[in-house]
């Protein structure tokens, strides 16, 4: 085993949120600290977008008003979210808005610095903001640079295997990580970190997924933290939406906007437009396409209206079998422009792509971008249709937190980004960049404030890490040796998750799906690694563990929603027997369990027994602070209590 590196705070993960952590940290003064990371190239902020990618703040522009509160309340308004955290991320929006522009992130604004915005969903003002495709890219690429010209070290070919915790399991003390560039020879590859702090920033369950627009490459690793007890939060609660799979991406806004044609294959490569089956007619059919622009991820409750798009899509693909595209080539033989409604003739005259003779024309008036886009991957729409699914988009759901993004049953440990369960049922979309980059702040300003002192014994944490090591490096001759390729265990985990825990759910695939994952992680937790001799195998091998146990307590939570809330958020429940038609065009199965919505004011927590399986209980949802402060009071308090959040 290696001599321990030691730290202040350890940060997991390099996408937005956790090097905004590493910025902030530094400047409050807290400068014992290290980025660890798989690669700076791999995470999902650096490669995930859309055609316009949303980050979401309090208003900036104009004579509209807007405050603090009113913006925690439309973050909260989708239920399933504490209010106070909603307030939080609210009110420090701006501030951590303003790092990102004087780090150059280039966001739009007027002659008058007022930064415009625009309506997304679930936003009844102009909060959004956005720099492109790749808004989260220009946050990734500016706060690296900050990072490295701060000296922050970065570590990077490193994939953490575990955390490690005191005995009582109250507190992270560090973590184990694999260096994949070093041999696993005598177990070389294996390095040890000792942290006061854990700043977890790993992203969302990308990795569970078959069918998932997270980049290839990305993960997610919450499996780690569901082995040392770590509370959850949320987790039944995730966004799934249409995207291209050859390369992944969300066809959302303009994609939609511009009226594509639906066609399906089957194996014969007959092809047909199966949305014609479900409309009266072609304008029906097209209005409905441009609203799905809008209404991008599938919404429970856009079931009727524009998420019956993403079923239609379901049924023919999983259902039928045939392969779905989305084809820019060419209208319809009996396409109108004249014959479509009000709204989407508008916005697309307004936009100069109403004289658009196909939806590729249109696309390139209204967004040349998001053509140039795929191209720069090899796809050309002018000559090729666009193979879609419904896929894992993001996870509302994580890790519990506290107001500084601690873990609400470990201390020392603080979730931020996509990993932390901060958000509700729905969100204004872009909350989800905004979110990390408060978390990341709200982290920093806890430990600086209460954290910098050491308090870990160097023996107990020694005698600690010396036994995980030993877990992973000592051979264990009576079990199987591990599989050479982890891919194969990978596969089959994923297709496990697409095929039950998306957004078309049923019981009798839940708790099957369930019982799979316990089965083939208590599998892969027998493994021998000590039969591996590549490092990236024996943490991938390692990773396939967690990813099981991550499905075991995301399908539990799955199963309660299934039984007590019905459908909601970014998930249907399929009833047979007792649900509501959907729509008279679909098979009978299809009926939908409506929501039971005396749950939206609670929060679904997640948390191991003594045997390890988890249990779900429920919390009442604090509301949004009533703040009706007077200046020479809320200033006392400041100067008394500055030193504490």
């Amino acid at each position: 085993m290696t001599t321990p590196t030691r730290l202040n705070t350890l940060i997991i993960g390099s996408g937005a949120s956790g090097l905004a952590a590493a910025v902030f940290l530094h400047r409050l003064g807290v400068k014992d600290i290290a980025i660890y990371t798989d690669g700076l190239q791999r995470g999902t902020s650096l490669n995930a977008g859309s055609d316009k990618q949303t980050y979401y703040k309090l208003g900036l522009y104009g004579a509209e008003p807007d405050a603090p509160v009113l913006m925690a309340k439309d973050l909260s308004a989708g239920g399933a979210m504490h209010g106070d955290i909603a307030l939080i991320e609210a009110a420090a929006s701006p501030l951590t808005f303003a790092n990102l522009v004087h780090l150059d992130v280039p966001f739009p604004h007027d002659e008058f610095g007022q930064y415009i915005g625009y309506k997304t969903d679930h936003d009844p003002k102009r909060r959004a903001t956005s720099c492109g495709p790749y808004t989260s890219r220009e946050m990734c690429l500016s706060l690296t640079a900050e990072a490295k010209r701060l000296n922050i070290p970065i570590q990077e070919n490193r994939i953490a295997v575990e955390l490690l915790t005191d005995k009582g399991r109250c507190r992270t003390t560090g973590a184990i990580f694999i260096n994949t560039a070093q041999s696993a020879q005598g177990g070389q590859c294996f390095e040890i970190v000792q942290a006061e702090n854990i700043i977890f920033a790993t992203g969302g369950p990308g990795g569970m997924y078959a069918d998932s627009v997270y980049p290839v490459q990305h993960t997610g690793s919450i499996g780690l933290a569901f082995e040392i007890g770590a509370q959850a939060a949320n987790l039944a609660e995730s966004q799934f939406g249409l995207a291209s799979t050859n390369f992944r991406w969300n066809v959302s806004g303009s994609y939609m906007q511009v009226l594509p044609r639906f066609i399906s294959v089957d194996d014969q490569g007959v092809t047909r437009e199966f949305l014609r089956d479900y409309f009266p007619s072609l304008p029906d059919l097209l209005n409905a396409v441009f609203l799905k622009g809008y209404q991008w991820p599938f919404a429970a409750g856009h079931v009727p209206g524009s998420s019956l798009i993403d079923i239609f899509v379901y049924v023919e693909s999983i259902e039928r079998g045939r392969q779905v595209f989305l084809d820019y080539r060419s209208d319809p033989p009996d396409f109108d422009f004249n014959a479509l409604n009000q709204e989407t003739r508008d916005y697309l005259t307004k936009s100069g792509a109403h004289l658009g003779k196909t939806p590729l024309q249109r696309l390139a008036a209204l967004n040349a971008p998001a053509i140039s886009l795929y191209h720069d991957h090899g796809i050309d729409l002018a000559t090729e249709p666009l193979p879609i699914a419904i896929c894992a988009q993001h996870n509302n759901g994580g890790l519990a937190a506290d107001l500084n993004w601690e873990s609400t049953n470990l201390k020392h440990f603080f979730p931020i980004g996509e990993v932390s369960g901060t958000h509700g049922v729905t969100r204004p979309g872009g909350s989800a960049l905004n979110s990390g980059q408060v978390g990341a702040w709200r982290a920093a300003q806890a430990i600086a404030l209460k954290y910098q002192e050491k308090t870990i014994n160097d023996e107990d944490f020694l005698a600690q890490a010396k036994e995980s090591h030993q877990r992973f490096s000592k051979p264990r001759p009576a079990t199987p040796p591990a599989p050479s390729d982890w891919r194969e265990d990978r596969l089959i985990l994923q297709q496990r998750m697409s095929r039950a825990g998306a957004f078309v759910r049923t019981k009798e695939k839940a708790v099957q799906a369930r019982d799979e994952a316990r089965k083939q992680f208590i599998a892969i937790k027998n493994y021998d690694l000590t039969a591996l001799t590549d490092a990236v195998a024996i943490a991938e091998t390692i990773r396939n563990r967690q990813f099981c146990l991550a499905q075991v307590y995301y399908l539990t939570a799955i199963i309660e929603q299934i039984e007590k809330i019905g459908s909601r958020g970014g998930a249907i429940v399929i009833d047979p027997e007792n649900g509501a038609h959907i729509h008279p065009a679909l098979p009978p199965h299809w009926r939908l369990k409506p929501e039971n919505t005396a749950w939206r004011q609670k929060v679904m927590l997640c948390q191991p027994d003594g045997d390890g399986n988890p249990v779900i209980t429920w919390q009442d949802c604090r509301p949004v602070p009533t703040t009706d402060g007077w200046f020479e009071t809320v200033w006392k308090n400041f100067r008394e209590t500055r030193r504490s959040l």
